[in-house]
Formats: C-alpha cells, sequence, structure tokens
C-alpha cells in the first residue's frame, strides 16, 4: 500500500475529501459558491474547529450573528460552538477550502512534528 493518496477535484460547488484522500485526523471540503448564493443552513459543531480558506473571489460570514467580510486570501479560524453561514458576494463567486479538526488536537506541527532521514 502507497504512503500517499491523490485526488483530483472537479469544478462542482463542494468536494469533501475524507474519502477520497482517506483522510483520519481531518475532514477538509473545497468550495465554491455562485455569486449571490450562500450555504442553505446555519450550522455549529460539537468538537471540531473549522479553518476557511478564501481562495476566489469575495462574500461573507455570519458568525453568531456578526458580519464578516471576506476576500480571496483571508483565512479564518471558527471555534465549535459558533454559529456560522457562508455567502458569496452579491456580484462574485466564492471559492474557499474548509479544513475541519477537533479543536485542542494538534500535539506537534512542521518541524517538532518531521522526521529527518536520508531519499
Amino acid at each position: 500500500m502507497k504512503n500517499y493518496q491523490k485526488a483530483s477535484v472537479p469544478q462542482g460547488a463542494r468536494t469533501e475529501l475524507h474519502d477520497a484522500l482517506g483522510l483520519t485526523g481531518a475532514e477538509i471540503s473545497v468550495n465554491r459558491l455562485p455569486a449571490g448564493a450562500g450555504v442553505p443552513f446555519v450550522h455549529a459543531h460539537k468538537q471540531n474547529e473549522e479553518i476557511y480558506g478564501i481562495l476566489e473571489g469575495a462574500g461573507k460570514a455570519v458568525i453568531d450573528g456578526e458580519m464578516v467580510p471576506l476576500a480571496a486570501g483571508d483565512w479564518l479560524r471558527v471555534a465549535p460552538a459558533a454559529k456560522r453561514q457562508f455567502f458569496a458576494g452579491e456580484h462574485s463567486v466564492m471559492s474557499f477550502i474548509c479544513i475541519q479538526v477537533k479543536v485542542n488536537s494538534l500535539e506537534g506541527y512542521t518541524a517538532d512534528d518531521a522526521v529527518v532521514g536520508e531519499g
């Protein structure tokens, strides 16, 4: 068995990568909202924080009733209990990635978690 998985993401509204990549510690989705569209529900989580990266376009998030403007290049972390909903701008598609992980689960990262070896 290979030590990696690769998947291609179609140009659709939403693609979840947990099955395609065999993810075991995170959920990642790639999302695209047409101009003027929004995610059709408000949601929160029991124990997972979400990290959103805006890849293209502009829009907004409404988090616990507060409007947060979003544009390409912005990154946003949302705590599990926060109620959230996302909207593309009236005249702008908004593409974004969402990374969902269990809050407080990160024990090491980057160089702290690396094992340096030969090729």
